[in-house]
């Protein structure tokens, strides 16, 4: 049984440099065979979690939900969707999890709820100008007969983010329509959701994950967006930092951790978020979103380094979520980097080209200073599928008009075996997204016994950032152990950390040689023997003296 690591004074904080799963539920494990994944199926598979070396599990949304965004719609923070399981299931989940020496990370929506939470199905049932309608933000329209929306906004997926409803008025969603926002500026908002956090810590989760972080605030006069108007009218607004130190203080009386979702170009503004009393952590787009490029991942390296230094944060490093295109699968293409506007159906890919890419990228992410963030199938090399038109359910694809693919392709339900109905999903009727018909290619079986397999890299990158001190969080030390670039030909990426620790990423497009070493600890790739480390390959290294 794996412990919980210790956070006594000789040992940085576990979150600091912690290796954390991204759990998307509806596609990890099938338990009761019905085509969705559930916690039952979660719960099952925490042995192979364990194995896999990982010490905590960030689940996107549990809760009742319609599903309009895949769960980000909540129906209801207090109970667990019926697909999923129940409550005491969760509760069961997040002890058992503890036990193996695995924490639990829940996902909060606060900028939106559901268009069937009970709060705005009372708005709707309610009068214009009545207290449940100030719950949200709901406006006359413009033009004559209010025909036109309140603002020229548009929303994140793409259209207008306001619906006009039966009598007349307009109610704001910056996402979905079936995701109105909420009205941060009253009070009742605030308390609902520091409610529901202490829900969760009290149930035993270590830390809270919070969607669309720097969104939450609006300019109360809900005015016309100008391009270049400081403050900007919903984005980064100065009230959210308030909010957020009301939450540290409850994060703090249990124990808790936060890591926000904050996409933002000012890495000043960013770091903000991150000062001692507000959030923890926060999401690493820049790495993300970075192309597989020497010089732009050296950048980025540097400039997410920069940024958090300041204020004593820990850095996270991230190569994919469930709302981006698969490693395998970005890196397999002409432009490796990933744009939300770029993506369109039928981009060529080299799987082969990637995958070694996807090899060399596990092992620099897993080396850099501070948390590092695994979504679920990377570890088994799973690249994006193709999602029949007919079958895709991602409102990104149908608010662009067909147009954009959407985001199910990364969402595909895992295969565990390669010779069980679904690839071992779990599922006695198909999934809830068809698999391609070579995913049992990849499962999880087949992979576990193979040397070469990206699942056995995977745990072994992970063994040994666990064991190796060179990989560890330093307390007292907001570097979090250092990073020190070394002098490296074009193309190359070379840096220590402590102890004699060296990774090396070769981007040249040739063989290259090893830095000065004793040891090889690690490589993406077998080397063959002539002391040159290949094109698009890792190594990790130690040096003795």
């Amino acid at each position: 049984m794996a412990a919980i690591r210790p956070t006594e004074a000789t040992t940085a904080p576990w979150w600091r440099d912690a290796a954390i799963y991204q759990v998307y539920v509806r596609s990890f494990a099938d338990g009761d065979g019905d085509g969705t994944g559930d916690l039952a199926g979660v719960r099952a598979r925490l042995p192979y979690l364990v194995e896999l070396g990982v010490d905590a599990l960030w689940f996107t949304p549990w809760y009742l939900s319609p599903l309009a965004d895949g769960g980000y719609d909540v129906a209801d923070y207090r109970v667990i969707d019926p697909a999923f399981g129940h409550l005491a299931e969760a509760e069961k989940l997040i002890a058992e999890a503890r036990e193996l020496g695995i924490r639990t990370i829940v996902d909060i929506v606060p900028n939106h709820v559901s268009d069937r939470h009970g709060w705005f199905r009372a708005a709707l049932a309610a009068a214009p100008g009545s207290p449940e309608r100030e719950l949200f933000h709901f406006r006359e329209g413009r033009g004559e007969n209010g025909e036109i929306p309140p603002n020229d906004w548009v929303s994140e997926f793409g259209g207008t983010p306001w619906t006009r409803i039966d009598d007349g008025q307009w109610y704001l969603h910056l996402f979905a329509q079936g995701q109105p926002d909420l009205n941060w500026a009253h009070p009742a908002v605030r308390q609902e959701h520091e409610d529901v956090l202490r829900f969760w810590f009290e149930r035993g989760v270590a830390g809270v994950r919070i969607d669309s972080a720097a969104l939450l605030a609006k300019d109360p006069a809900l005015p016309d967006f100008v391009k270049g108007t400081d403050p900007h009218p919903y984005v980064d607004r100065d009230e959210l930092h308030d909010i957020y130190r009301s939450w540290r203080a409850i994060a703090d009386r249990y124990d808790g951790i936060f890591v926000g979702e904050v996409w933002l170009p000012d890495s000043e503004r960013f770091a903000r978020y991150l000062r001692p009393d507000e959030l923890h952590t926060a999401f690493n787009f820049n790495f993300l979103a970075c192309p597989w490029d020497p010089g732009l991942l050296r950048s980025a390296i540097d400039d997410t380094l920069a940024e958090h230094a300041p204020v004593g944060a820990p850095a996270t490093w991230v190569l994919c979520n469930h709302d981006v295109t698969r490693t395998v699968t970005r890196y397999g293409r002409e432009e490796t980097g990933f744009d939300f506007a770029a993506k369109v159906f039928g981009t060529p890919t080299d799987l082969e080209l990637g995958t070694r890419r996807a090899r060399a990228a596990a092992l620099l992410s897993l080396a850099l200073p501070g948390a590092v963030y695994l979504y679920q199938g990377e570890e088994l090399g799973l690249p994006e599928a193709d999602i029949p038109r007919d079958r895709i359910e991602d409102p990104m694809h149908l608010r662009s008009g067909g147009v954009d693919p959407g985001r199910d392709g990364c969402r595909v339900p895992l295969p565990w075996s390669a010779d069980e109905p679904y690839a071992g999903f779990g599922s006695t009727v198909e999934p809830w997204l068809p698999q391609p018909a070579a995913w049992a290619s990849y499962a999880a079986d087949e992979q576990g016994t193979d040397p070469g397999s990206m699942l056995t890299l995977y745990r072994e990158a992970l063994r040994l950032r666990r064991a190796e001190p060179g990989f560890a969080a330093t307390p007292g030390e907001t570097s979090d152990g250092r990073l020190n670039w070394l002098p490296s030909a074009p193309g190359i990426l070379a840096f220590t950390r402590t102890h004699g620790l060296i990774c090396v990423v070769n981007l040249s497009g040739s063989p290259a040689p090893l830095p000065e070493h004793d040891e090889i600890l690690l490589t993406s790739v077998p080397l063959d023997g002539s002391g040159l480390l290949p094109d698009d390959t890792a190594a990790w290294l130690r040096r003795k003296r």
